[in-house]
């Protein structure tokens, strides 16, 4: 490494997923001089392509908390941008059902719980104008959220480096970050995966689930990361016809929303996810869940045929809570949190990341610049 107080680059983002990718596109836009690195050979490889491809309203936070402020920011930035870049998408809509007398009170709270996150356009259905939407549904009472919506993620990844690269940034594939340290001259520094050692004056650690591993090879004087824990879940696809015209999602339960049945871009149905605590990264398919699904979904599909559903896909939630814990905001931690000049690290980027991605790459833009955060 050399001994200057000159960086090898400027600003370095880690991680070439949808927030590291739009937090790439925001720096390059307010005029630095961004080198985004991404281990896989392409973009948005992990997290960003193996979720629901939902766009979400902001429905389900904690008021105040930043996955609900970040949410319903990012909803309001996202489809101008899907408009303005031919980004596939759809504002299908999606049903909020409650299955059982027992399930109104949450139904209540979620609405509630909307309205003060800023979202003003929930309509209260009864059982029957829940029928007259979607004739398959079966609940005592159901919430519209007409905002919500589904995205081509890949789609919007790419859309994403487009415009970074527009404005200069460098995109490098097959680059992996194992350390990172600070150096004698104040610079932060990172050392790839091939031994190379490279110093910059910024860096964004949006490395999802690899974030906490990471952020753990640096040496901070009392700051210590918080850990990642991985939520394995599954989806199974559904064969023939979807039964409904919007996302349908029964109530949540824990840190887990429930069997969602939810449509992709070319309209087939899928149900998902669920949840499975796992150690590490494992995207393999265990099909002991089967009956679980069938037995969830018919609680608000009675009528899904025996043998219709197949394995699908799965995807790991980057969690900041254990299992039975209570679900954890988003953290994204500057010089504040850590001391470290220069330095953002974000950390359980879960759900609603997909939608937040422009708002949280203008908080993260806001924590660097000094200018005003979301």
């Amino acid at each position: 490494m050399a001994q200057t107080s000159l960086p090898d680059l400027e600003t370095v983002v880690i991680g070439g997923g949808v927030i590291g990718l739009a937090v790439a596109r925001a720096l390059a836009m307010a005029g630095q001089d961004v080198t985004l690195l991404e281990q896989h050979d392409g973009l948005a490889h992990e997290t960003s392509s193996r979720n629901s491809g939902v766009i979400h309203a902001g429905i389900y936070y904690p008021p105040d908390s930043l996955r609900a402020r970040l949410c319903v920011a990012g909803k309001q930035l996202l489809y101008p941008f899907l408009e303005r870049n031919g980004v596939p998408h759809r504002r299908l809509g999606k049903l909020l059902v409650a299955t059982t007398e027992d399930d109104l009170p949450k139904l209540g709270n979620y609405a509630e719980t909307a309205k003060r996150n800023g979202v003003d356009d929930l309509q209260a259905l009864t059982a029957a104008q829940a029928k007259e939407l979607e004739p398959e549904v079966n609940c005592v009472a159901a919430l519209l959220s007409p905002s919500t919506g589904i995205i081509d993620a890949p789609a919007y990844a790419m859309a994403l480096a487009g415009e970074a690269e527009a404005h200069h940034a460098q995109v490098l594939l097959r680059s992996r970050a194992t350390s990172l340290s600070t150096n004698i001259n104040g610079l932060l520094a990172f050392t790839l995966a091939d031994g190379a050692a490279i110093t910059c004056r910024r860096m964004i650690v949006a490395g999802g689930l690899h974030a906490s591993t990471l952020a753990g090879t640096m040496n901070f004087p009392t700051y210590r990361p918080p850990p990642t824990y991985h939520a394995r879940g599954r989806w199974y696809a559904l064969a023939g016809k979807s039964p409904f015209q919007r996302l349908v999602y029964p109530m949540p339960h824990g840190a887990w929303l429930g069997t969602h049945s939810t449509l992709d871009m070319a309209g087939r149905c899928k149900f998902g996810p669920d949840i499975d605590w796992i150690d590490g990264i494992d995207y393999s398919f265990d099909d002991s869940a089967e009956a679980a699904f069938y037995a969830a979904i018919r609680s608000y599909w009675p009528g899904l045929p025996d043998g219709a559903l197949s394995p699908d896909s799965t995807g790991i939630r980057p969690k900041l809570s254990r299992q039975g814990e209570p679900v954890a905001d988003f953290a994204i931690h500057g010089p504040a949190e850590h001391g470290v000049p220069g330095l953002v690290m974000l950390f359980g980027i879960e759900s609603p990341g997909l939608t937040s991605s422009l708002a949280i790459a203008e908080h993260v833009k806001g924590l660097l610049t000094g200018g005003a955060a979301t």
